[in-house]
C-alpha cells in the first residue's frame, strides 16, 4: 500500500478501520455461532440520540437531497434519499446499498460524480446502523433482497443500476440473484461474503480489537496494522468515521442476515452487465481470488484496482466514478 508523502490526514484511513471493525466482527460471529432471528435495534435511548446526532452531522456533507422518503416493506420501514436529475431525466437511476455500519453517509465523495449525470437514490440498510426502522426479522438474504425489491416498488423505481459496497455488495448480489429484472446493471465494490469468505487472517487479527476490556491504545493499535495505516494518517475527528464508530457502539446488528457466496451456477447465471472492483492491498472481498471468481460471470467488467483498501470507493473517487459512469451510459 503507498504511504503518504504529505503526512497529510486523509479521511479513508480511519473509515477502513471502523469498517475492518464493523465487517470483520460481523465474519467472527458468522464462524463462532448464527444469530437466531432478531430485530435490529438500539441499545439505548441516549444511544440513539448520539448517533443521530452524528448521522446529521455527516449527512450536513452530501449535498442536500432533493427528497427523503421513509418507505414502507414487509420488514419494516427504509429511509431512502434522492437527488433529482431534472436535466437527464431519461437516464436509468442508481440505487446506492452502503457497507456494514456505514449508512447513506458513506457515499459522500462519491455522489457529487454521480448525480452530475443521472437521477440517484440511496438506502440505509434495514437492520442495520442508519435511519431505516426494522419491524419484523430477517431470517436470509431472501428476505433482505426482498425488502430492497419493495423499497426500489415503493418509490416507483422499475430499472436500475444496482451499486453496493461491501456487505452492501452482497446484498445487491443477492438482488440480483433473486430479482434480476429490476436491473440495468450491477456493481459490486469490495463486496464481502460474495465473491469467497473473508480472509482469515483478517478475521483473527480482529479478534483482540474486538474486546472491550482492552485498552484503547492496544485496540487503536491493533486496527492500524489491520488496515495497514499509519498512526499520524488517522483522523479520528472524521464525521463518517464518528458514525461508524458510534453505530457499532450503540446499535445491535447481531441478526443482520450475511451475504452468501455465491454459487458458480449463480454467478454464471446473472444475466444483467456486472462491474466488479476489488482491492489490491486489505481487501475484504478475496483480493486477487475473489477477482478470478468473478470471471464466471458472462457479462462482468473485473478490476483490482492498484494501491486501494477496502475504502476503496471513497479512496479512488474520481477515476471511479468517471469508470462508473461510462459502463452505465453503455449499459442503458
Amino acid at each position: 500500500m503507498s504511504k503518504n508523502p504529505t503526512g497529510k490526514r486523509r479521511r479513508w484511513p480511519v473509515v477502513l478501520l471502523a469498517i475492518v471493525a464493523a465487517v470483520s466482527t460481523s465474519g467472527l460471529v458468522l464462524l463462532v455461532a448464527a444469530g437466531g432471528p432478531g430485530v435490529g435495534h438500539f441499545r439505548t435511548v441516549d444511544g440513539r440520540q448520539a448517533y443521530e446526532d452524528a448521522y446529521a452531522t455527516a449527512l450536513a456533507g452530501l449535498p442536500e437531497p432533493t427528497e427523503t422518503h421513509d418507505v414502507e416493506t414487509s420488514f419494516g420501514t427504509v429511509r431512502a434519499y434522492a437527488w433529482i436529475n431534472e436535466q437527464n431525466q431519461d437516464a436509468t437511476p442508481v440505487v446506492l446499498l452502503p457497507g456494514r455500519s456505514a449508512a447513506v453517509p458513506m457515499w459522500g465523495d462519491n455522489l457529487p460524480d454521480y448525480i452530475e449525470h443521472r437521477t440517484v437514490y440511496a438506502f440505509d440498510t434495514l437492520g442495520d446502523t442508519g435511519l431505516s426502522v426494522q419491524a419484523a426479522p430477517m431470517t436470509g438474504m431472501a428476505d433482505s433482497a426482498r425488502w430492497v425489491d419493495e423499497a426500489m416498488t415503493g418509490l416507483e423505481l422499475d430499472r436500475v443500476h444496482l451499486v453496493g459496497h461491501s456487505q452492501g455488495g452482497g446484498l445487491a448480489a443477492a438482488v440480483a440473484v433473486r430479482h434480476p429484472e429490476r436491473l440495468a446493471s450491477l456493481t459490486l465494490l469490495e463486496p464481502v461474503f460474495t465473491l469467497g469468505m473473508m480472509p482469515l487472517p483478517i478475521i483473527l487479527a480482529s479478534i483482540p480489537v474486538s474486546l472491550p476490556f482492552l485498552p484503547e491504545s492496544w485496540r487503536e493499535a491493533g486496527l492500524n496494522r489491520i488496515g495497514g495505516v499509519d498512526a499520524e494518517e488517522v483522523d479520528p475527528d472524521d464525521p463518517l468515521a464518528r458514525l461508524i464508530a458510534l453505530g457499532s457502539r450503540h446499535f445491535d446488528s447481531s441478526s443482520l442476515p450475511s451475504p452468501a457466496v455465491l454459487s458458480d451456477a449463480e454467478l454464471k447465471g446473472l444475466p444483467m452487465p456486472v462491474y466488479v472492483a476489488i482491492a489490491s492491498d486489505t481487501s475484504l472481498a478475496g483480493g486477487e481470488a475473489a477477482a478470478e471468481k468473478a470471471k464466471l460471470i458472462p457479462d462482468a467488467q473485473v478490476k483490482i484496482w492498484p494501491n486501494t483498501t477496502h475504502s476503496l470507493p471513497m479512496q479512488v473517487a474520481p477515476a471511479l466514478d468517471a469508470e462508473l459512469e461510462t459502463f452505465w451510459t453503455a449499459n442503458p
